[in-house]
């Protein structure tokens, strides 16, 4: 049975008590004395995770990022970790009560060391001679004021001595400033406790988890600090936060402390549910900081310049931090081989299942109980025999799907939708993706439709839509707008009932479908120019247009279409003259908020299928999957990947509550479509030259499909919006930087 834990509501009054207590504190709370820990006692931060009243890791991990947001180096973990080890149930209960009765009130610190068990050798090691523990111990925090060490020793068992004798501590300055202690211990416990070994290797995880949290709390500071300078740091006669690469410096440190934040976030709620594989989420959350936390802490100190390299500032309290937490308990290396560990030393080595709720979860068990019916056998393996650019869009799939309704899953029924939630769209993307089926319907011009067409519009157009018979284009870009829409030049005039439309559109995809949604100018003399948009539905078939396809370097197409002289009903416009613009940028904000999903989801199938090869293959008579590079890259690659999923469901979170903040969406396209791009580069890198045969080329990877993934992710940083134009969406809209 699942324990009664916190809700977010209360999750969220400890972190603002928290952070009001260290705000208070300021500068003191850098320097750890008695007098600052019976402080944080009487908060009631010693307790944290006692009972499930007082919290589990979800709490742990909120009050170490805070810690770490005001350099507190103060044991709060060490006192969690014992707090969770539940230790008035074992052995000598009235010592243990008694302690833990002291550790409560602030009379008793107590630091904790994992020894020999930690992954870092230079942790030290731990034994018992009769009845004495013989240890020798680095990284041990706050040496100077602890009142108690416990140590894990060989059995496993934890040892708890008292400091005041038997104990010699040495400081071990780091980075050029105080930080962690060398312990030398020959003392008599006053306890010794049994544990498993998997329990300890479960403490030793969250005391990383712990280390992660306050790393991020740390460069979350100081990258807040660096946004706000740099929109009031002037040079050259303006705010340095307008320069665009300062701009896009910080949105890239803000993607990074995104997806940490979100992959500890469900680490720890894994671990409070009780989930099966919260290891697995844990080592992603711990690869995913450790790649990008100390960057971002280097990033940081770019954007401050010399002032955040004074000592007088607090910036280099945090960087230090970042390096002190991300090191510890072996860094890097022990997640990465743990997530490798899984994709390729198991056969059924896969991501595993987020739970979607309730209908979510079912959904996704139609959903794939009918691909297994409809897309299989036959059909399937002839669609699979097709190059490309003809297995892109199936009409026969299309009317199939259409008589599901799962076109229109999240329409509002009275569009003949059926309400689905985010979660159950992700469900339906999931398994489409890993069935390889082909796209349907069209998602963009049905939203579209819903919100700025005319009923007449809706009854017309909506219905071929959600049956799967009708599928459109997007005409936006042309030879000088291409992110820079509002610069576009194609123009529609007014002529009775209909508009004559003459102009050229380029890069179009889906050309060949039913409809164009076309953004054209109405006013050309509009302030500020995007006034001046309007757009209309255009039937492909109408007189004038003139399409010249070109092929496109994944193996698709895409076309330079001409508009001469195109009369279209006036009765196809959507929306009033001049509010094309909000048309246009409501449909892109909805297409990113789900196109970033759509994008890992396909790295993450293409992923796993690199893994079950690499697990069967072979390098100059070795097993590749024993290789070490191999296993670096993969695990790295797992962890890369996790994050983008990370970010799909905040996405899909925050549709569920009714809002679709486009900064968010950046973020999820930008990190989406760059992970991409470094999976194919990384695959390429492991496989060789035989991973660039392309398909049907006899002894073709995977059938040619990395290549062209790789070739294919080009388009992913250029289209609807490029990722230059996405970052400075974030640093403006997200982070609040002067435009």
């Amino acid at each position: 049975m699942l324990r009664e834990l916190p809700s977010d509501e209360d999750r969220q009054i400890l972190q603002e008590a928290v952070r009001g207590f260290f705000e208070d504190q300021s500068e003191k709370a850098a320097q750890v004395t008695p007098r600052l820990w019976k402080q944080l006692a009487a908060q009631g931060l010693t307790q944290i995770a006692a009972s499930p009243a007082e919290g589990g890791l979800r709490e742990i991990v909120l009050v170490h990022e805070e810690a770490g947001r005001a350099a507190c180096r103060a044991p709060l973990a060490d006192a969690a970790l014992i707090n969770l080890m539940q230790l008035r149930a074992r052995g000598d209960a009235g010592v243990l009560r008694s302690l833990v009765d002291d550790l409560h009130s602030g009379d008793a610190v107590v630091a904790l060391s994992f020894g020999g068990f930690d992954h870092d050798g230079a942790a030290g090691w731990a034994k018992m001679e009769s009845d004495r523990l013989i240890a020798e111990l680095g990284f041990v925090e706050s040496a100077d004021i602890v009142t108690h060490l416990a140590v894990f020793v060989p059995g496993p068992a934890l040892a708890i001595v008292e400091t005041s004798d038997g104990v010699a501590a040495e400081p071990a300055p780091m980075m050029g400033k105080a930080g962690w202690w060398r312990v030398r211990i020959d003392a008599v416990p006053i306890v010794l406790v049994p544990f498993t070994d998997a329990e300890v290797r479960d403490l030793l995880t969250v005391a990383a988890l712990g280390e992660t949290a306050r790393a991020l709390g740390a460069a979350r500071r100081a990258f807040e600090q660096a946004v706000a300078y740099a929109g009031e740091r002037r040079q050259f006669g303006q705010p340095i936060g307008r320069f665009q690469a300062i701009q896009h410096k910080l949105a890239n440190c803000h993607i990074a402390l995104r997806a940490v934040q979100l992959t500890i976030a469900n680490a720890a709620a894994q671990y409070d549910l009780e989930a099966g594989q919260w290891h697995w989420f844990a080592a992603s959350a711990q690869a995913t900081a450790a790649g990008s936390l100390r960057q971002v802490s280097l990033e940081t100190q770019h954007a401050f310049g010399a002032i955040g390299y004074s000592e007088e500032h607090e910036a280099p309290r945090h960087f230090r931090q970042v390096h002190f937490s991300m090191l510890r308990h072996g860094g890097q290396r022990p997640p990465v081989e743990q997530l490798a560990s899984h994709f390729l030393d198991h056969d059924s080595g896969a991501f595993p299942e987020y739970d979607l709720g309730a209908s979510g979860n079912a959904f996704r068990d139609e959903v794939r109980t009918w691909l297994d019916g409809y897309w299989s056998g036959e059909r399937r393996a002839r669609h699979e025999q097709l190059s490309f650019r003809e297995r892109e869009y199936d009409r026969e799939f299309a009317r199939a799907l259409g008589q599901t309704g799962w076109i229109g899953l999240n329409w509002p029924k009275r569009f003949g939708g059926q309400e689905r939630g985010a979660f159950e769209q992700l469900a339906f993307m999931e398994e489409m993706e890993h069935a390889e089926a082909p796209r349907a319907g069209a998602p963009v011009q049905a939203a579209m439709l819903q919100v700025y067409g005319t009923p007449e519009q809706q009854q017309r157009y909506l219905p071929e839509i959600l049956r799967g018979e009708a599928i459109y284009g997007m005409g936006y870009s042309e030879p000088q707008a291409g992110s820079d829409l509002a610069s576009l030049k194609t123009r529609a005039v007014r002529d009775g009932d209909h508009y004559v439309i003459n102009g050229q559109k380029i890069w179009t995809t889906t050309y060949w479908g039913e409809y164009m949604l076309l953004a054209t100018r109405t006013d050309p003399n509009a302030t500020p120019p995007h006034a001046g948009i309007t757009m209309f539905i255009v039937p492909m078939m109408t007189p004038g247009i003139t399409i010249r396809p070109s092929e496109t370097m994944y193996g698709g197409t895409f076309a330079n279409i001409f508009y001469d002289d195109v009369r279209v009903p006036a009765e196809n416009r959507i929306g009033a003259e001049g509010e094309g613009w909000k048309v246009l940028t409501g449909a892109l904000a909805t297409e990113r908020g789900f196109i970033g999903g759509g994008i890992v989801l396909k790295v993450a199938h293409m992923f796993e299928l690199l893994c079950e090869h690499i697990r069967t293959a072979e390098r100059r008579g070795s097993p590749m999957r024993q290789d070490p590079l191999v296993r670096a890259r993969i695990g790295t690659l797992a962890a890369e990947i996790e994050a983008g999923r990370r970010m799909m469901v905040y996405c899909a979170e925050q549709v569920d509550k009714g809002e679709t903040p486009p900064d968010e969406a950046a973020v999820s396209k930008v990190y989406s479509g760059e992970l991409m791009e470094r999976f194919g580069e990384t695959a390429l890198d492991l496989l060789g030259p035989e991973a660039l045969l392309s398909e049907h080329s006899p002894g073709a990877v995977l059938r040619g499909r990395i290549e062209q993934m790789l070739r294919h992710s080009l388009m992913w940083v250029i289209s609807i919006g490029t990722n230059e134009i996405q970052r400075s969406l974030i640093a403006q809209r997200g982070l609040g930087l002067p435009r």
